[in-house]
């Protein structure tokens, strides 16, 4: 029987519902139509995401240039997700060509870097709490703390300076929004791309402490091995990716404890915030689809047959709530679950290099606000909350909370 494409987003549905439902309802791998009319395939299922992810660099390529459609004249030109899809960085490279570039990422991006920015983390924490308890009694979680602390830590570790830090958020909001028009997502993405340039271009005649810096050296200890626009694009994902998920993790995380308050109870008797964060990222992952990938030749997925040059999603908020993976209980949030690898950052070559300073941003973050506000309630019913117009990732675009 052939199943019908399914057109995303499905109205009224969350994308995250969309693909759980898709993965109950219908199977592992299903046809759907992106916005734009563009025919991809999406990856529902735990086994099935792992398949694909296990098969990284020989079946699967993340490169656009593997996309049929796309250099066929089926896709316009001006087609929203190109500004993501087609840079020419970490998300878009695959084998030897990725793994030169991450480990130069990787030689400035060090575990011992991250964790030295525990204290400042922390410091950012509590002034974020501090301005929110002087605006309260009732604020927007969101405007007031799980936006601004991953910008400005993500930011912070490059060096970009604090006012230019909104309008990255800004930029960022639009590029990863289905309801962007074509010149949003290409505005958006070219003054993006600017501002860092222009950053990186200050670092090289003013170094300083940080990770832009690091990176200069880097590219000057091996000379060709990376261009400038490489550099700017390394800039343009890691910065976009290193706050955008954690702002929707860290959202999502406090809906789910205030709507659990045994949850909550449990998790602050025990200073049990490590083990949130993991069935957070496991249930309530804010990713709900990774990036495209292109099939390199006819393949089988989950025993469906996606042809050469096929794009499929990956289904990544789905793969923690399949019960054919967790059981039958596997929507519940349950921080004594025992613990068991999830795919919250993806597996293999391309596993989240930013995982560390996701993690540690989190813990911080949540048992600091739990313990500045224990009283912390939601403003509105879990039902009146709005989540981001976005395929990518899922959050809610406000959380009015009363402290």
């Amino acid at each position: 029987m052939t199943i019908p494409p399914i057109q995303l987003p499905v109205p009224g549905e969350r994308m995250s519902q969309t693909v759980g439902r898709l993965r109950d309802e219908v199977g592992p791998v299903v046809p759907v139509e992106l916005p734009g009319k563009v025919a991809a395939w999406i990856v529902t299922s735990y086994e099935a995401v792992n398949e694909v992810l296990a098969a990284d660099d020989t079946l699967f390529s993340k490169d656009a240039a593997n996309f049929t459609a796309l250099h066929d004249g089926t896709i316009p030109p001006d087609w929203p997700m190109r500004q993501v899809i087609e840079g020419d960085h970490l998300l878009t490279r695959d084998g030897a060509d990725h793994r030169r570039l991450r480990g130069l990422i990787n030689r400035a991006f060090t575990p011992a870097r991250v964790q030295g920015l525990a204290p400042r983390v922390q410091e950012l924490t509590d002034e974020l709490l501090g301005a929110m308890a002087a605006a309260g009694p009732e604020v927007d979680l969101v405007r007031h703390f799980t936006e601004p602390l991953p910008v400005s830590v993500i930011c912070e570790l490059f060096g970009v300076p604090a006012a230019e830090r909104h309008q990255i958020r800004e930029w960022t909001s639009v590029l990863v929004s289905h309801t962007s028009t074509p010149g949003q997502a290409q505005a958006a993405g070219g003054a993006l791309f600017a501002c860092l340039a222009g950053h990186i271009a200050r670092r090289r005649g003013d170094p300083a402490d940080d990770l832009t810096t690091a990176l200069i050296h880097a590219q000057e200890d091996d000379g060709d091995r990376l261009t400038d626009d490489e550099m700017v694009w390394i800039l343009w994902v890691v910065i976009l990716a290193g706050h955008e998920t954690t702002v929707h993790l860290l959202a999502n995380t406090v809906v789910t404890l205030l709507g659990d308050p045994a949850a909550l109870a449990r998790a602050r008797a025990d200073d049990a915030w490590d083990r949130v964060v993991e069935e957070a990222l496991r249930s309530r992952n804010p990713v709900v689809t990774a990036v495209l990938r292109y099939a390199l030749k006819d393949v089988e997925v989950a025993g469906v047959r996606v042809p050469a040059g096929q794009a499929l999603l990956l289904g990544y908020a789905a793969t923690g709530t399949d019960p054919a993976r967790w059981g039958a209980d596997a929507a519940r949030f349950d921080a004594a679950r025992e613990p068991e690898p999830h795919l919250g950052f993806g597996r293999g070559p391309h596993f989240c290099l930013g995982a560390p300073l996701a993690r540690l941003e989190a813990r911080i973050a949540l048992a600091s606000l739990f313990r500045r506000f224990p009283g912390l309630r939601l403003a509105v019913g879990a039902e009146e909350i709005a989540y981001t117009p976005s395929l990518i990732t899922e959050g809610p675009v406000s959380l009015p909370v009363r402290l």
